[in-house]
């Protein structure tokens, strides 16, 4: 936080700056939830589960897209990740039969 006032500092500019470290906080959560979770998915496929796997991979979409949406990563930042999973998933089936 900006706690420590300097002189020549201007009121407007130490509230942007407390706003963004907060954004930067949230974003870094949201983040930080989608890779969490892209690596349960990937753990899961990899152990053949794949019932547990497709279920997962609504909830990531739905993470996916509400990060998309508050702007967090961009938007064909998002469908990218999206179809990569959606091909990940896919080729492990068509693999395992």
């Amino acid at each position: 936080m900006a706690t420590v006032v300097k002189s020549k500092r201007h009121k407007s500019a130490l509230k942007a700056h407390r706003n963004s470290l907060r954004k930067r906080s949230e974003n870094r959560g949201i983040k930080s939830r989608i890779s969490s979770k892209v690596k349960e998915f990937k753990r899961l496929i990899s152990s053949k589960n794949y019932e547990a796997a497709s279920n997962m991979l609504n909830e990531l979409y739905s993470l996916i897209d509400k990060a998309a949406k508050k702007n967090v990563i961009h938007w064909k930042n998002a469908a990218n990740k999206k179809s990569s999973l959606t091909w990940l998933l896919k080729k492990s089936l068509s693999a395992d039969r």
